[in-house]
């Protein structure tokens, strides 16, 4: 059965409908036609394969080209320069569907979203206003805060530690709920385990000012470790692959990644080191969203990603589940079904 593409974001969306079949037909194998929307994700400067959401959003267009026969591309930024320029080639494509991820995006997204009010676009990671423009958030902070409360718990030294590529909400707020984690677990169990590099109350603390050097995430870590931090959160993208790299050399050391499952999506040489992942689910939501399009049924109502819908969660433990005990192990189920009761809420000022 041939599946309609119309996106029908009311009358203001009518003529994405056209841009969104733009290519010709493809027939399928079993004699049905398959969908030939098409949609063109812009990466940020981290570039496609970042190991970050850039990866995690190309990884879940694709998916939604396998299952809905959509024709999905995408055009990799390298700097700051790249970004309007191939905002606007996206726009060019003829596709009624632009994602853009990240940040470093939004005023072009905003800037083009305005000029052609004809498009649907979707940013990942940034909450921006536009009648057209669907943000693509998360709320990390519930799953950094089972990742803080999981540090706490494993350290072997009483001190962990976390970073960021810059002092901005998406990254902060992951800084917030793992600080607000460790605290919890000190509370818990009359611990005193200190937390390095970030003051919630402050909103201030330890960052390299970018997001590709992995020379300064290596650099910050062996701070850290010096300081005798054991387990150390990197939310700075590429970067964090420099703190795997400290902790690998200097040993007793483990790291937690965040966005994609980093035991999966780092070098094999860093699996040793990874004790879990603060992820989120980008390629759900980029399906959902592709699904939604070819629905009528796309808005820009933000996607919100949470431990109840499974936008976010932590990773298993894979390697280092031998230092996480049973006991420890079931404290963090109680408070993930706490936070998913809304018995346990997660507050920060960077909350979506």
């Amino acid at each position: 059965m041939t599946r309609r593409t119309r996106f029908g974001f009311g009358a203001v969306l009518a003529a994405a409908s056209l841009a969104f079949v733009a290519c010709a037909p493809a027939p399928a194998g079993d004699g049905e036609t398959q969908s030939d929307a098409c949609v063109r994700m812009v990466t940020n400067s981290g570039g496609l394969e970042d190991r970050s959401f850039n990866q995690s959003s190309w990884e879940g267009l694709q998916q939604a080209e396998s299952e809905y026969g959509i024709d999905a591309e995408a055009i990799v930024s390298t700097g700051e320069t790249d970004l309007a320029p191939n905002v606007q080639q996206a726009v060019d494509s003829g596709c009624g569907l632009v994602v853009t991820v990240g940040w470093e995006l939004a005023e072009a997204t905003t800037d083009q979203a305005g000029k052609n009010p004809d498009l649907a676009f979707a940013i990942v990671d940034e909450t921006v206003e536009g009648e057209n423009i669907k943000p693509v958030v998360f709320d990390t902070a519930q799953a950094a805060y089972l990742a803080g409360y999981l540090a706490a718990g494993v350290s072997k030294t009483g001190v962990v530690a976390t970073f960021g590529g810059g002092n901005q909400p998406p990254v902060t707020l992951f800084m917030d709920g793992f600080a607000d984690g460790v605290a919890k677990y000190n509370e818990v169990h009359g611990a005193t385990v200190r937390l390095l590099g970030w003051d919630k109350a402050a909103q201030d603390g330890a960052f390299t000012g970018d997001f590709e050097d992995i020379n300064k995430g290596k650099a910050l870590t062996e701070g850290f470790i010096d300081q005798g931090a054991d387990v150390i959160l990197p939310v700075a993208g590429q970067v964090g692959e420099g703190a795997a790299s400290a902790a690998v050399e200097r040993g007793g050391v483990s790291v937690i990644w965040v966005d994609s499952d980093g035991y999966e999506t780092l070098a094999a040489q860093y699996r040793p080191v990874i004790l879990t992942s603060v992820l989120k689910n980008t390629q759900d939501a980029m399906v959902q969203i592709v699904g939604e399009v070819l629905d009528d049924a796309f808005t820009n109502e933000p996607y919100i990603g949470t431990l109840e819908n499974g936008g976010v969660e932590i990773a298993p433990y894979h390697d280092l589940a031998p230092l996480v005990s049973a006991e420890l192990d079931a404290e963090i189920d109680g408070l993930r079904q706490q936070i998913i009761a809304g018995e346990l809420e997660i507050t920060s000022p960077s909350a979506p």
